[in-house]
C-alpha cells in the first residue's frame, strides 16, 4: 500500500484522564500536521478528541471531523468552526463510521472507552471480512491497551479466531513508533483484500 496521507483516529471523549493519554493525543495531532497527514476523527471538541484536533489544527494540519447530528448538538455547541477544521454532519453513526473509513488510509486507536472499542472492533472486523486492507494500530501509550491485546491473543489461543487474523492489527507504544511502523509498511499495488474469517 502507499503510505497513509489521511489517518482516522479513534479516541475517548473524556478529558478527566491520565495526563499521559492527553499528551499522546496532542503529540499525535501535532505530528500528523508536521508530516502532512490529514486527521479524520469523530468531530467532537471534548476529551482526547478535542485535544487531538486542536493540536493538529494549531500546527497547520488538515482536520476533518465527521459527526452525527445528535452528537453535534451535544458536543460542538457554539465552538468556532476553525478549531476543528472541516466539519461534516451526517444523519447516523453508521454513516459517520463509513465515511470516516472511506476518507482514511489507516486507523489509529488512542485510549478511549466503549465507543472507541466499538469503532476498533468494527473496523477490525471489516478488515477480517475483506472490506478494506488498511493498517490498524493500537497506540498503547502507558500500556493502556495491554489488557485488550491479552484478550485478542486469548481469542486466538481459544481458536475463536484464526491465526492469520493476528496480522490484521498492530501496536505501537509511542507516536514516534507509530510513524516508524507506518513508514516501514511495504508498498503494494492495488487492493489486497483477503477474507481471513
Amino acid at each position: 500500500m502507499t503510505k497513509p496521507t489521511a489517518l482516522c483516529v479513534y479516541c475517548g471523549s473524556s478529558g478527566d484522564v491520565d495526563n499521559r493519554y492527553r499528551q499522546a493525543a496532542i503529540d499525535l495531532g501535532r505530528t500528523m500536521a508536521e508530516r502532512g497527514v490529514t486527521l479524520v476523527y469523530g468531530g467532537g471538541r471534548v476529551g482526547l478528541m478535542g485535544l487531538l484536533a486542536e493540536a493538529c489544527h494549531a500546527a497547520g494540519g488538515n482536520v476533518v471531523g465527521i459527526i452525527p447530528e445528535f452528537l453535534e448538538r451535544a458536543e460542538i455547541g457554539e465552538v468556532e468552526q476553525s478549531v476543528i477544521g472541516e466539519l461534516m454532519v451526517v444523519a447516523t453513526m453508521h454513516e459517520q463510521k463509513q465515511l470516516m473509513a472511506d476518507l482514511s488510509d489507516g486507523f489509529v486507536v488512542l485510549p478511549g472507552g466503549f465507543g472507541t472499542l466499538d469503532e476498533f472492533f468494527e473496523i477490525l472486523t471489516w478488515r477480517q471480512l475483506g472490506l478494506h486492507d488498511k493498517p490498524i494500530y493500537l497506540l498503547d501509550c502507558a500500556g493502556y491497551w495491554q489488557k485488550l491485546t491479552d484478550l485478542l491473543n486469548h481469542l486466538l489461543d481459544q481458536k475463536f479466531a484464526r491465526p492469520a487474523t493476528r496480522r490484521l492489527w498492530d501496536k505501537a507504544d509511542t507516536v514516534t513508533g507509530l510513524f516508524d511502523a507506518l513508514d516501514a509498511l511495504p508498498e503494494v499495488e492495488g487492493p489486497n483484500l483477503t477474507v481471513l474469517g
